[in-house]
C-alpha cells in the first residue's frame, strides 16, 4: 500500500461520512416518538439574536450542514494529498502530520460522544491518514 492510495481512500471516507452526516441532519424522519418531541422543541422555541430569529433546531441544522462542508474540505485536501504524495512528497511538510491529529481528534470525539458508524469511519480515515503520513515521512529522507 501507498501513500498516495491511503490518502485517496481517507478522501472517500470522508466523502461518504459527509453525504450520510448530511443525510442524517436533514432527515425528517425521527427514530422514536421521544426524539420526534425533543426535535420539535428545538423548533419550536424562537428568541431573537442580532436581529434574526433563532431556534436549537436551526443551530442544530446550521452546525450539522457546517460540518458537511469541513468533511467535504477534507475529502478534497485528501485528494490533494494523494496526488502530491505520488509526485512531490517534500510539498507536504509538517501538514500530513496536522491532518493525522485531526483523524485522531475526529475519532476521539467520535467514541466520546457518538455511535459504532462515525467511530468506525473515522477510526479507518485515521488509520490511512497515520499510515500516509509514516510512508510519505520516511520517503522524504
Amino acid at each position: 500500500m501507498n501513500a498516495s492510495l491511503l490518502y485517496r481512500i481517507a478522501s472517500v471516507l470522508f466523502f461518504t461520512f459527509a453525504i450520510s452526516h448530511t443525510f442524517g441532519v436533514l432527515s425528517r424522519k425521527q427514530p422514536s416518538p421521544e426524539v420526534a418531541a425533543v426535535r420539535s422543541a428545538m423548533d419550536s422555541v424562537h428568541w431573537r439574536f442580532m436581529g434574526s430569529d433563532i431556534t436549537y433546531g436551526r443551530i442544530y441544522v446550521g452546525f450539522g450542514l457546517f460540518v458537511t462542508a469541513a468533511l467535504l474540505l477534507c475529502a478534497f485536501l485528501a485528494w490533494r494529498l494523494g496526488g502530491l504524495a505520488r509526485t512531490d512528497p517534500r510539498a507536504m511538510g509538517g501538514f500530513v502530520w496536522v491532518f493525522f491529529g485531526f483523524g485522531i481528534a475526529s475519532l476521539v470525539l467520535s467514541w466520546v460522544y457518538f455511535f459504532t458508524g462515525p467511530i468506525v469511519v473515522s477510526a479507518l480515515i485515521a488509520l490511512c491518514l497515520g499510515w500516509a503520513a509514516c510512508l510519505v515521512s520516511t520517503a522524504k529522507t
